[in-house]
Formats: structure tokens, sequence, C-alpha cells
């Protein structure tokens, strides 16, 4: 009783000059930022939806007119449980004139049997088979050399797709023609499995759904999803497709954008994915994941900061914000903790107290509000209330954590030159090319 009087009396005597010294972080980095910013675009982007609507059943009329050859490209190694039902969801596809490729990257299960059956029966266009493992960007490649589309989607064999979603992705090359790329809204199937792939269902919805809408809109979209993106044919050529990642999702995004596409987000084409299920598991996926952000952004694409003749603010802007807030404010966040522990160590644990209160409520407040913008109705909002108060630790302290390992291994040790992601010779190729 002791303890909540004297954090009540804490919290009450705090006037407005106290209260930004203690919690500045929250306020300046993380609420204005991810909450008042986002909140503003989302509305500004529900507000101007309707004068939109005729120029989207413009791009839909050219569309369905112009039927073109749409070509569908699925990479990976040790999919065969996937295949099936993944070429069954394409089957129930309302767009019909595609092609379907599949490039088998060495795989050691039965994958190739289950692709030669599924050709033989009409049901793919084209198997394609490496004895040796390329790594990912090799099989993409590959592929795209095969494909006859005016259109490439790549997609993840363990994923499946609502059945307007090549529709809806391939729409948005008709409603602006400067488009080079567009991602699909990449959401968690199997978000009751455990709590960490909870977590991620929230996240997915959060961050990184809401984000991109934000983010498109803003013209700063820095990420086509791997599992989800639909692409030019004749951009993807004049990029030399693929380069050898990982990270090689965030990469592509920016060649794009180096040489005059536009990049944006579709949130009505929906793709469904399992993610990790375990700690251990997410965390080897993030660490991959951020380690991309110092090898493409700090040092393979550097020169997107630098005044040329293809300067362009929008890259500039899209590349400082995300250095900022991903790399730079998150070592900022250990000195502010620093700041908060020696200088103010007499309410330290008031003060920790009421950052997780802060970031709590920010978190429900931030889920329901933007709820009005999802488009997926069938999985209860009820259902990830409970879990809310976790996504404090989850985003605070487990990925923060991750993140910063993750650049550590990258800066001082090039570590995602030696992750098992890729081949060891597709990696040593990559580093002496600098990719």
């Amino acid at each position: 009783m002791e303890f909540i009087d004297e954090f009540f009396l804490f919290v009450t005597s705090m006037d407005w000059e106290k209260f930004s010294r203690y919690f500045y972080f929250f306020v300046i980095f993380e609420f204005l930022r991810f909450f008042v910013v986002e909140l503003f675009v989302l509305l500004l982007w529900k507000f101007t939806h309707r004068f939109r609507k005729q120029r989207w059943e413009k791009a839909h009329h050219e569309l369905w007119t112009r039927m073109p050859l749409v070509s569908i490209i699925v990479p990976g190694k040790n999919e065969g449980k996937h295949i099936y039902k993944l070429v069954q969801s394409l089957k129930e596809q309302t767009y019909k004139n595609f092609e379907l490729i599949v490039i088998d990257d060495g795989s050691d299960d039965d994958t190739e049997r289950i692709c030669r059956s599924l050709k033989k029966n009409g049901m793919i266009d084209l198997f394609i088979r490496n004895d040796v493992r390329g790594g990912k960007a090799s099989a993409a490649n590959l592929g795209l050399r095969f494909a006859k589309g005016e259109f490439v989607v790549h997609l993840d064999a363990d994923c499946s797709y609502w059945p307007d979603a090549i529709e809806k992705i391939v729409r948005v090359f008709y409603f602006d023609h400067r488009v080079g790329g567009v991602g699909g809204n990449v959401q968690v199937r199997n978000y009751k499995d455990s709590l960490v792939a909870t977590f991620q269902a929230i996240e997915y919805f959060d961050s990184i759904s809401i984000g991109r809408i934000s983010s498109s809109e803003l013209g700063i979209y820095r990420v086509i999803s791997g599992a989800f993106g639909a692409f030019r044919k004749e951009a993807l050529d004049k990029i030399g497709g693929w380069d050898i990642g990982p990270g090689l999702d965030g990469d592509i995004t920016v060649k794009l954008r180096k040489i005059g596409y536009k990049v944006k987000y579709e949130p009505d084409a929906v793709c469904k994915t399992n993610a990790p299920d375990t700690f251990k598991k997410l965390a080897n996926q993030r660490l991959r994941w951020d380690k991309s952000l110092i090898r493409f952004r700090l040092r393979k694409h550097f020169d997107v900061l630098l005044p040329s003749k293809n300067f362009s603010w929008l890259n500039f802007f899209s590349f400082v914000e995300n250095i900022v807030y991903n790399l730079v404010l998150n070592f900022k966040w250990y000195f502010y903790i620093i700041d908060i522990i020696f200088n103010f160590t007499s309410l330290l644990p008031f003060i920790l107290l009421t950052n997780l209160l802060l970031y709590t409520i920010n978190f429900f407040v931030k889920f329901i509000l933007f709820s009005a913008f999802r488009l997926n109705h069938k999985e209860p909002i009820a259902y990830f209330i409970p879990y809310l108060p976790g996504m404090v630790i989850y985003f605070g302290y487990f990925l923060r954590f991750t993140r910063t390992v993750a650049y550590f291994q990258e800066i001082f040790w090039k570590a995602s030159y030696k992750d098992p992601w890729n081949p060891e010779k597709s990696s040593k190729f990559a580093k002496a090319m600098k990719l």
C-alpha cells in the first residue's frame, strides 16, 4: 500500500515539465510518430478514398479489358507439403489469366515428385528444378527468365491468398502507370497456435499493415514482401531481378525506387502466412531481417543519401526515416534508460511503471481505434485484446534487443554473409561483389 500511495503521489504531483523530462522518449519518438502521424494519414486516406473511387473503377475496367498475362513465380526449397494447398488457393482466384512457375531450389524432400504430378495434371504451367541449391534470389531469377507475363507476382509456397488477391494487386498498375512494384497485405494465419504467433498477428496488423498503408500514402513505402509482391516485368528486367539476400525484399524495392518507379502497398490484396511459433524461431527470422538495414541501406544503397543526377527527396526521406527510427532511436533508447537510472534513481520504479502504463494504454487505444481501418473482420478484435499488455514486452524489449544484436553482428562482422538462409557459395559471391 505504501508503494501505491507513493506512486499515486508521483503521478498527481507531476507537472508538464517533469512529465516531458521523464517520458520524452515515449511522447516524441513513439506516440507522435506511430500514433498521431499514422492516425492523421489514415484519416486522410479514408477521407480521400471516395475521390479516388472513379479512378479505381477505371483501373478495374482497364485490367479486365486488357486481361494481361500474369506470371506467378514460386521459388523455394523443401516446400512439398505446401505446394498443393498453394495451387488450390490460386485455382480459386477471380483472375484466371496467369501462368504458374514453380522453382525447386535443390529440395531433398518430395517437392519434385509432387510438382511434376501437378504439372502433368495441368495445375502447374512450368516446373524448374535446380539440383544444386542456389538460394532464393537465384531461384526467383530463374523463374523470371522464363516468365512471359506483363506482370510478375512473387509468392511464398507456404501462403494462401484471398480469392481476389491477384486481381487486387495487379489492378494497382492500372491505377497508376508509374508504379513498378506493389506489396500485398500479409496477415498471420496461425495466430492461435502460440503466444508468439498471437503477438505477431497483432504486430502485422499494427506496425506492419497499418504502418505500410501510412508509408505508402506518404510515398516512402520501402519493403515489398516476398510472400506477396507484384512487379512490372519490364521494371524487373531493368534492375536485373533479385540480388542475393537475406533482405532481398527491401533491396529490390529500393532498386525500383532508384530508377524512378513508384512502389505501393495494396491492403485489399490479402495473403495469409504461418508466422514462427516459438520465440527462438522468431528471433532467428528477425535477426536476418534486421541485418538488412545495415547491409543494404548503409552500405549497398548509401548513395540514396547523396546528391546525384538520380537524387530523389522521397527516397532520401524514406531512408532517413528508416535509419532514424529503426537504428538511431533503437540505440537512443538505451541512453534514455541510462539517463533515467543515473539522474532519477529514487524515482526509477515509478518512472518505469508509468512508462509501462503509458505504452499499454497506447497499445489498447491504438489497436481499437485503428481497427476501424481493418479489412479482415473474420478474426474478432476481442480475441487479441487480452494479449495487448504483453505487446509492451514484445515490442519494447524482445524485438528491440533482437534488433540491437542484429545491428552489432552486421556492423562489426557482416554476419548476413554467413547466414545459412543462403548457400555459402552465393554469400561469398555477394560479399565479393558487394551485393
